[in-house]
């Protein structure tokens, strides 16, 4: 299938949600993403890479908007934007991203949450939603995250959905400029999902 008649399919395919659902970005999410993303600089600075001086200008909502449609159709990774459900509103982002085939069925899962709607549940129940999308509809065998130690939100929301703890990595990722460790989780499709709703995160 062609980029943009893949693109296109999956667009037409949200992932929905408890309360949630992820879909691809595209030009028209640019100014509310660049509102959530500003507001929420301070919030996220500690936990993501150094932004670039242009991270927020049009031009590279362009780009990104691009390179994940192409990563999409190459079957590298899967961006979506997070929405609540209730109103359309953007709360953060979502990648299942180095997909790997073959004998490893595998992906790395990212994401972030605009500062005004951390600790309501949102990316717990968006994860939730991901992971069964990754194993469910892209037969996915293993989805790995890396989180801070000191995150101790990210490290409470991996463990609701699932994530058990496997490992700790040095200097693992470069984060606001620094070389930092990270402790290493993963998700078979074969565990069990822990049971009640999803909490905060």
């Amino acid at each position: 299938m062609a980029l943009f008649g893949l693109v296109s399919y999956y667009r037409d395919l949200p992932i929905r949600g408890d309360g949630v659902y992820l879909r691809m970005s595209d030009m028209r999410d640019y100014a509310a993403w660049a509102a959530l993303r500003e507001r929420s600089r301070a919030f996220l600075t500690p936990w993501e890479p150094t932004w670039p001086a242009d991270d927020l200008t049009r031009a590279s909502f362009r780009y990104r908007v691009r390179r994940h449609a192409e990563e999409m159709a190459r079957d590298d990774a899967y961006s979506y934007f997070v929405f609540r459900a209730a109103d359309d509103e953007l709360v953060g982002g979502l990648t299942l991203g180095h997909v790997r085939r073959g004998v490893s069925q595998a992906a790395t899962l990212g994401y972030w949450m605009g500062e005004p709607y951390a600790g309501k549940g949102y990316m717990s129940r968006a994860v939730r939603a991901a992971l069964d999308y990754a194993f469910t509809r892209q037969r996915l065998h293993r989805i790995e995250a890396a989180c801070l130690p000191t995150n101790a939100p990210s490290i409470r929301l991996l463990e609701r959905n699932g994530f058990k703890q496997e490992g700790f990595a040095r200097a693992y990722l470069n984060i606001n400029g620094q070389w930092r460790d990270h402790l290493l989780f993963a998700r078979l499709d074969s565990d069990s999902l822990p049971p009640g709703r999803p909490g905060a995160g």
